[in-house]
């Protein structure tokens, strides 16, 4: 029987994204699953590749509790993804807590967490996330459209240890056609078809309109973009790293330093000890990076500059200072 292309897609991203697991131990493999087409078939094939190997499949779905029914949600795919092979199945409930980002956001930070936490109980170095090509577009157009730099145009990373995206070469119809193929049921996130959502909007008006209006191929394209920044962008990424290190003091990052640095590594420097002192870089938009960066080579006596998560930047001593308010007290999380 002629295996289907969309199962063969599937499979073969799998096969690529896990090469490198080899040796006779059995290695815990973990797929995080919502019970939609792109992890329910990420799933399937990862339990389909595992028996010529010495993987353990751990399938993995969050409740987030944003749902009414969520628990039964959860308690269904854990189900389903024993149904499917997985040698173990695990459901961990998280609480959303906003904290000044929007709700995906938080969503997404406790989901990742969360799976974190089970890599860690569970000994595993991998999981693997289910994104698309098209949910890679949408993070390019998402990020174009927001200003937030070169690094939020080179998309989701393939690898960004524990976790680890094998289907970004893969459209989000081939994974349900997979599914269909192998009769595998999916489940519709509600959320996803919610306007009050960005990226539902993005996926259900803005990218189909860019579709008709441009001609087919934008999301390809969009995805194309992402993979050709992305390695001009990790070598900037490494030119802030180690900056951001001779920056540091205990309490800041060194003004005189900072003046010496080219435009776009000061930049990701200051982005970095942003999201160190907490702000969430989902919510950290390039309008508040060039704001900080006016503290370093355009001052004139600002105060400070607030940043989402209540993350409050000044000047003084020499030094840029980030601290938490809203109570928390003053922490200078941009020391080592």
């Amino acid at each position: 029987m002629r295996l289907d292309p969309a199962v063969a897609a599937v499979r073969l991203a799998v096969r690529r994204a896990l090469e490198d697991l080899g040796g006779s131990d059995p290695v815990p493999v973990l797929v995080a699953c919502s019970g939609g087409a792109d992890s329910v078939a990420l799933l399937a094939a990862t339990v389909f590749e595992a028996r010529r190997t010495h993987w353990h499949v751990v399938g993995v779905t969050v409740d987030h509790g944003l749902q009414p029914g969520s628990a039964d949600r959860a308690a269904a795919v854990v189900a389903q993804m024993a149904a499917l092979g997985a040698h173990q199945s695990v459901a961990v409930q998280v609480e959303v807590r906003r904290s000044g980002q929007g709700l995906e956001a938080a969503a997404r930070e406790a989901r990742y967490a969360a799976l974190a936490e089970v890599a860690q109980r569970e000994r595993s170095d991998v999981v693997l996330l289910g994104h698309t090509l098209d949910d890679q577009a949408e993070t390019v157009l998402l990020g174009l459209a927001r200003g937030s730099g070169g690094r939020s145009l080179a998309g989701m990373r393939r690898h960004s240890p524990p976790f680890r995206r094998p289907l970004l070469d893969v459209t989000r119809a081939q994974t349900e056609a997979a599914c269909r193929s192998e009769r595998i049921d999916f489940w519709s996130d509600p959320h996803n078809e919610d306007p009050r959502f960005t990226r539902a909007r993005v996926r259900h008006a803005v990218l189909p309109v860019l579709e008709r209006e441009l001609g087919p191929g934008v999301s390809a394209a969009l995805a194309r973009t992402a993979d050709q920044l992305r390695e001009d962008a990790d070598a900037l990424d490494t030119e802030a790293d180690r900056a951001l290190c001779e920056a540091r003091t205990p309490t800041g990052l060194v003004i005189a330093a900072l003046e010496q640095l080219p435009t776009a590594v000061r930049r990701r420097v200051l982005r970095r000890a942003a999201v160190e002192a907490g702000s969430p870089p989902s919510e950290l938009f390039r309008v508040h990076v060039l704001a900080i960066d006016e503290l370093v080579h355009s001052y004139s006596g600002q105060r400070w500059v607030e940043l989402p998560g209540h993350v409050r930047v000044i000047r003084e001593h020499g030094e840029l200072r980030c601290h938490r308010t809203g109570g928390t007290g003053p922490q200078p999380p941009v020391a080592g």
